[in-house]
């Protein structure tokens, strides 16, 4: 099998993430202490106790997400050798692929993403963004329908996750999300549903933190990956350091193509996607993008042995 792996992204967080591994795994156990040291407070007692409020915070919710991953992903490549040809991430996620591709520490990889959260959160004062997902419609028509909205209003609305055919979430201010949400259902969208999101992600209105952001990439150490990492910007396989970090600058306010990016990782031979983070997501939007990628996840101890045996038998 040609395999790949992918991380998810911000909303797959729950209270008791990596709680089993931390339990058994040593090596679980000092990613977390990492974790901790590198920022300054116990991301470990957060992810394990909650609460789930505190948890669903930006500035913790990216650096938990990052460190449950990358603990699941190290403790699974201690049991067996899998051999990935390629590696992606959900937005977030992209920074735990880059840890796994070894273009990026994990210590510097915590703290970036820290510091992500907190730029993202600052970027736009609570209650003036908004995100929802729409259902059931054509991109290029939601896509239109995003730019009349914007254009009639004057504000931003865009295309922001394009998780896969038929599910897309839509990302600006409160007041032009909502007309969008409005006028998609007479277009054709058999759905639009509201996320709880603390503001509005993947778009241009996060261009303030993006500059910030990008400061603090061209300080850190970004190396040439040992796989490829397909990156949500255009879902182009990367390995060169430079074409790595300037899609990390972009990303904050440019669209996930996620659609995109599974099917790069189809084009390049990939037949098994292994999951690593807490929950299903991508594992589900994989299946409905290419129902011809075998997928696995791994996210406690009961799954790490059923991914262990699927690679030794």
């Amino acid at each position: 099998m040609k395999t790949g792996l992918v991380f998810p992204g911000q909303g797959a967080q729950y209270v008791g993430m990596g709680k089993s591994l931390i339990d058994n795994y040593e090596t679980a156990r000092r990613i977390f202490a990492e974790a901790d040291e590198r920022l300054g407070f116990s991301l470990t007692k957060l992810c394990l106790e909650g609460p789930e409020e505190e948890l669903r915070l930006t500035y913790y919710t990216q650096p938990a997400l990052l460190t449950a991953s990358v603990a699941f992903y190290r403790v699974l490549a201690e049991r067996v050798d899998i051999s990935p040809i390629v590696a992606a991430g959900h937005s977030l996620g992209e920074y735990s692929a880059l840890v796994a591709a070894d273009a990026l520490s994990f210590e510097d990889a915590v703290y970036l993403v820290h510091r992500r959260g907190q730029l993202m959160d600052e970027a736009v004062p609570a209650g003036l963004g908004a995100m929802a997902a729409i259902l059931g419609m054509d991109e290029a028509d939601l896509d239109a329908l995003c730019r009349e909205v914007s254009e009639s209003t004057g504000e931003v609305v865009e295309l922001a996750n394009l998780n896969c055919p038929g599910q897309i979430a839509i990302s600006g201010t409160a007041n032009a999300v909502a007309k969008v949400s409005e006028m998609a259902k007479p277009r054709g969208a058999k759905r639009a549903i509201p996320l709880t999101v603390s503001g509005p992600f993947h778009c241009s209105l996060m261009r303030p933190a993006a500059d910030s952001f990008g400061k603090l990439l061209d300080e850190t150490n970004i190396k040439d990956a040992r796989i490829p990492v397909v990156a949500n910007v255009d879902a182009v396989p990367h390995t060169r350091a430079d074409e790595l970090r300037e899609a990390l600058k972009r990303q904050l306010y440019s669209p996930v193509r996620w659609t995109d990016d599974v099917r790069t990782m189809r084009s390049l031979g990939v037949d098994l996607i292994v999951e690593l983070g807490p929950g299903t997501v991508l594992s589900g939007l994989i299946r409905k993008i290419d129902k011809g990628i075998s997928t696995a996840h791994v996210e406690d101890d009961s799954t790490l042995e059923e991914v262990t045996q699927l690679f030794t038998n």
